[in-house]
């Protein structure tokens, strides 16, 4: 019966295209907002991956720079460096911030480090790092800034030396990488009015040399947890292992996002089904004199229950290469990164199969109640 089917499918091939290529369409979008999910992860951990700590120190009853303020003193870099089981630290400033370029204005998240540290986490694929303390800065590449190309930031102005790919926040959001002592320049300085009316107020100590979270490896031979708790106890700060930070990141920033992904997913896959059983529906209704006819010269029911299902996998089979199509077509075209990956589509394709098996119900059921001596009608 195979061969009736195909026979069927020949007979309404351009009603059977424009519907495959409907649905298809249809389940690219899953696939794209699945690879945005997928995307949302990735980039939510880039910054960690990248760095490669082993423990977060930040702010005390706070979640770190990524999920809430933090701010911390300088100096505690030393205190943390004195701990029994710490080989190097690396204080971090965070800054969201507005960022003006040719492309207009951008919203960017500076990371300011210190360059001197041992941790050489920026791996620029134009330029180089910042070797200066002053007026250098590495940018993300989607930001199209070129080499040698002059920003201003705050009150100074800033010479891009590097360009990397993919350098975002937890967000999506390009990053632009700053030595610490400009990066605290940039978050904790007062405008010239604001420090006339500070003055005024009687304040006299206007001190930037604060951070937002301490990056800490540890020793070869010495527990990672044992050492952060040694932190915490001691200097009174929140300690994250590198996997709890990656959980924060992930679990607590992208929740309700995923939620909603997951929620359209459901909404595109069903109304996917229901595109994918009216078609079929209405060819078998098209088809039902034949269907008697059939009956009436002894082909046995089960046989042409047998066509529509095919028919209706043929269907979603075809919809599933247009979708893979569709969504390859288009994912880099996002703004923010859209991962695909083999076992989603994997996975989709199987939930399309079972999809159409259950759209092939409501005309299995016209089927079955068709009768034989309608042919004759």
């Amino acid at each position: 019966m195979i061969n009736l089917a195909f026979k069927e499918i020949r007979f309404n091939l351009s009603k059977f295209i424009i519907t495959a290529i409907g649905v298809g369409t249809l389940l690219g979008i899953v696939l794209i907002m699945v690879g945005v999910y997928r995307g949302m992860i990735i980039d939510a951990q880039s910054l960690l991956r990248d760095i490669d700590g082993d423990i977060w120190v930040v702010q005390e009853n706070t979640l770190g720079p990524f999920a809430q303020p933090s701010i911390l003193h300088e100096d505690l870099k030393d205190k943390i460096l004195a701990i029994e089981g710490v080989k190097d630290v690396l204080p971090l400033s965070v800054e969201s911030m507005q960022l003006k370029t040719k492309q207009g204005l951008n919203k960017v998240v500076a990371i300011g480090y210190d360059i001197y540290s041992n941790f050489h986490f920026i791996k620029p694929l134009r330029g180089r790092e910042i070797l200066k303390s002053h007026f250098e800065l590495v940018a993300d590449s989607k930001l199209h800034l070129d080499l040698n190309e002059t920003i201003k930031i705050g009150r100074d102005e800033y010479k891009v030396v590097g360009i990397v790919k993919n350098g975002v926040s937890s967000g999506g959001e390009p990053l632009i990488y700053l030595s610490l002592q400009d990066a605290q320049r940039v978050q904790f300085s007062f405008s010239n009015n604001r420090i006339r009316k500070e003055l005024l107020r009687g304040k006299k100590d206007f001190d930037t040399h604060f951070i937002n979270a301490v990056v800490v490896r540890v020793k070869k031979g010495f527990s990672c947890k044992k050492v952060a708790n040694a932190i915490k106890n001691q200097l009174r700060v929140n300690v994250f292992l590198n996997e709890e930070e990656k959980n924060i990141l992930t679990k607590n920033l992208i929740k309700m996002a995923s939620k909603q992904i997951g929620m359209f997913t459901i909404i595109l896959i069903i109304v996917s089904t229901i595109i994918i059983a009216l078609i079929i529906y209405t060819m078998t209704l098209e088809k039902q004199k034949e269907i008697a006819i059939l009956k009436l010269i002894g082909i046995d029911k089960k046989e042409i229950i047998k066509m529509i299902v095919q028919e209706t996998l043929i269907l979603g089979i075809l919809a599933f290469c247009f979708a893979l199509l569709f969504s390859h077509l288009i994912y880099d075209k996002f703004p923010k990164r859209v991962v695909l990956q083999n076992y989603d589509a994997i996975a989709l394709f199987i939930i399309v199969l079972i999809a159409s098996f259950f759209a092939s119900l409501a005309a299995i059921k016209k089927v079955l109640s068709t009768k034989a001596q309608s042919a004759l009608a």
